[in-house]
């Protein structure tokens, strides 16, 4: 891992997570945290470039979504707890999944929207497990 990595990772850690931890509080009334495979980007600034506009920015349009109204609001808190997110290096591995109170994602985000979850895909994962 560079410099150029490490100063990403960084600012991800630092200010773009907690920025989007407090944006979810916002659409449903509870912060929920990030847990980020951070191994699976040492090697891949072009992945950390995108994370944030192809991962975050897209759960975010999901959540608002689903916190149209109260209910929904509600079921976003009881139920989501946390978002993993890992880098895999093909689309052939990406993965979508919510159990538990966690919403997975793999992708290979250096691809920007060619290898992401789409908001549609993300908030469709969610209601069925809400």
């Amino acid at each position: 891992m560079g410099l150029i990595e490490r100063r990403m990772i960084q600012a991800m850690k630092t200010d773009t997570l907690p920025g989007r931890s407090r944006e979810i509080e916002e659409i449903c009334g509870q912060s929920v945290p990030y847990e980020v495979d951070w191994s699976s980007f040492e090697s891949d600034a072009g992945a950390l470039n995108f994370l944030d506009n192809v991962a975050c920015h897209r759960v975010n349009m999901a959540l608002r979504t689903i916190a149209t109204d109260e209910m929904g609001k509600q079921a976003l808190r009881d139920g989501l707890k946390l978002i993993r997110l890992k880098n895999v290096p093909d689309a052939v591995q990406r993965h979508l999944s919510f159990e538990q109170g966690v919403l997975e994602m793999h992708a290979p985000w250096a691809l920007g929207t060619q290898g992401m979850h789409g908001d549609a895909a993300i908030r469709e994962a969610l209601l069925a497990r809400l």
